[in-house]
This record gives C-alpha cells, sequence and structure tokens, in this order.
C-alpha cells in the first residue's frame, strides 16, 4: 500500500506530462489557517475545551476533599464504613476517568463540525480556480507529499485561491524590505 502511495503521484504527474494537463498545488492547510472560519472555529474549540476542563476540574477537586477526609477518618471508621467511602472514592475516579474520555471524543467531534465549514468554503474555492483556470487536478502538497513538482506542468495556486476566498495575498517574502537600522557611532 506504501508503494503504491509513493508511486501514485509520480505516475499522475506522468501522465500529466504526456497529456500536456496543467495541474495546481496548494498547500491546503497553510490557506485554511489563514480563513477567518478557522479563527472562529478554533476559538470556539478552545471556549469548548476550557468548559470541559472546567468540569473536570470540580469532579478532581471533589475527589480530592474527599481522600483527604478518608484519610483523615480512616483510622477511626469501622469497617463497613471504611469500604463506603473507598466505593466511593473509586467510583469518583472512575468518573472522572471516563468524563475526561467522553469530554476527548466530544471535542474531537466538534472539531469536525467547527471544521466544516472552513473546509466546505476553501473546496469550493478550489473548484472554482480549478474550472476557471483549466487544471486537471490540484495538489495538496502539505505533509511532503510532493518533493518535486514539475514547474511546466505544476501551477502554485495558492494566491489564486487567497484571491477567491478574499484574503490577502502578499507573503512576508514578497513585502518590501525595510532598510536595516545603522549601527550606533557609525564609522570612523
Amino acid at each position: 500500500m506504501r508503494r503504491l502511495l509513493t508511486f501514485l503521484p509520480s505516475l499522475l504527474l506522468c501522465i500529466a506530462a504526456s497529456a500536456q494537463i496543467q495541474f495546481g498545488y496548494i498547500s491546503y492547510e497553510q490557506v485554511l489557517k489563514e480563513m477567518p472560519e478557522y479563527a472562529k472555529a478554533i476559538q470556539d474549540l478552545d471556549t469548548l475545551k476550557a468548559k470541559y476542563e472546567a468540569e473536570a476540574q470540580k469532579g478532581e477537586e471533589e475527589f480530592q476533599r474527599k481522600f483527604v477526609d478518608f484519610l483523615q477518618g480512616q483510622k477511626d471508621f469501622p469497617q463497613a464504613i471504611m469500604q463506603k467511602r473507598q466505593a466511593e472514592l473509586q467510583t469518583l475516579m472512575d468518573n472522572g476517568v471516563a468524563f475526561r474520555k467522553k469530554s476527548q471524543e466530544l471535542v474531537a467531534q466538534a472539531e469536525k463540525e467547527l471544521m466544516q465549514e472552513a473546509h466546505k468554503r476553501l473546496n469550493r474555492a478550489l473548484l472554482e480556480v480549478g474550472v476557471e483556470f483549466g487544471y486537471g487536478y490540484i495538489l495538496n502538497i502539505d505533509g511532503n507529499n510532493c518533493p518535486y513538482i514539475n514547474p511546466v506542468v505544476g501551477v502554485d495556486v495558492t494566491d489564486l485561491v487567497r484571491r477567491k476566498l478574499g484574503l490577502a495575498t502578499a507573503t512576508a517574502e514578497e513585502a518590501p524590505a525595510s532598510p536595516a537600522p545603522e549601527k550606533e557611532g557609525g564609522n570612523n
């Protein structure tokens, strides 16, 4: 399977080169992170995580209080009370672990749902750019998936997609360089 995944981009490039099909490429994650929908989703996700963390913390504080009470009174407790308190502590601990696990699952599900709109909008922009400029396909170059792209048939469509999304297209490399500050004291 790994060989197939390694071979597939090469095969696509060979087919594209022989058919003179031009294709685009983009860092999907880079553009996604520039979108306002992404920033809003991250903000909402952070808020949700904070709420789950606060609730988990309350449970842990309750466990700690009861554990301290148990330690302080264990030598004076009759066997039945000791067993009841131990069972209660075990239940609180199990509930805390279960809550953390469930909250992680719920946060992961919420992340998918919150990011869905940003992904839809970006995918729609990719489709529009692909159709408008006649690309056979647009590759996602994240994760070093395409270590080489022939500039004759491959076109970086990042700025086209940014424009389609209404995002700023100037990158740090394109910004005019500011003059270097002069050293104090000058040259003698």
